[in-house]
């Protein structure tokens, strides 16, 4: 294992010299949350004092929102499986295929070393938003709640780190992987219930992206945290997002096996 946090560490480093980036990814992150909750907030005024969309209030909306973004901080994958990618792309794994380290493994010290990065570069402009929407930021249903909201968004970030690195394996076989990257963003954006509650939907569509991963990388855990999934349904939501985790790992496993046995490396 120490080589692993020797990489956690490196890429703490390394995605220090970033930080500026970061910084600013941060910032002008909050500016489509920002038109989101003044859109809602227009909605709600239309409707008239005392009005739900679905089953939220308008205080329950924006705190649906805030949580969001708060998992989104934790979860996202960025730039990863475009590195990943690139990687394969450029040779760059011939130097790791000649060591004792796994690079599956490697590529995920270094998601969380990004993520470790972007939290600990973010907090303060995040705090101070969050300090000006306190008031609609609601507290977890109860402690039970809380405990499963953090395995729920654990979950999520290995689930949206091995769907990103199945699909970045697709460099073993194509030049560009760009085309299939922004599709699964655009179905992650719209699915995964970041652009709006999914229980909003009408039940049947609802009910079909359960069939999906998407719901359980934003939208399931902020259910947990709110309540919304609770006793049976949270115990199964849990074990299914489990299973799409497991299954995602097996994908992007065989995808592996199946890209290093049509890679070749010409040079020294």
């Amino acid at each position: 294992m120490k080589k692993y946090w020797h990489v956690i560490n490196i890429g703490i480093q390394n995605s220090l010299t970033y930080r500026f980036n970061f910084l600013a990814r941060a910032l002008f992150g909050l500016v489509p949350l920002i038109a989101m909750l003044y859109v809602w907030q227009k909605i709600y005024a239309g409707k008239g004092a005392g009005t739900s969309v679905g089953s939220y209030s308008l205080a329950g909306m924006i705190s649906y929102y805030l949580l969001i973004t708060v998992v989104d901080a934790l979860t996202a994958v960025n730039e990863d499986d475009w590195l990943i990618a690139a990687d394969i792309k450029d040779g760059n794994i011939s130097q790791l295929l000649l060591k004792p380290i796994d690079y599956l493994w490697y590529r995920l010290c270094l998601y969380l070393s990004g993520r470790l990065t972007y939290l600990a570069v973010a907090f303060i402009p995040l705090a101070l938003f969050f300090a000006c929407f306190r008031s609609y930021l609601e507290p977890p249903a109860d402690g039970v709640a809380l405990a499963a909201f953090l395995l729920s968004t654990a979950l999520t970030a290995l689930l949206q780190f091995f769907m990103s690195y199945a699909m970045a394996m697709l460099a073993f076989w194509v030049l560009e992987v760009s085309t299939f990257i922004f599709i699964l963003y655009a179905f992650e954006y719209i699915a995964s219930g970041h652009l709006f509650p999914l229980d909003i939907l009408p039940r049947g569509l609802e009910q079909a992206l359960y069939f999906t991963p998407f719901p359980y990388q934003l939208y399931f855990p902020v259910s947990v945290y709110i309540g919304k999934a609770a006793g049976m349904d949270l115990l199964r939501g849990l074990l299914v997002q489990a299973s799409w985790v497991i299954a995602a790992y097996g994908a992007a496993r065989f995808a592996w096996r199946r890209g290093i046995k049509h890679y070749s490396a010409v040079g020294g």
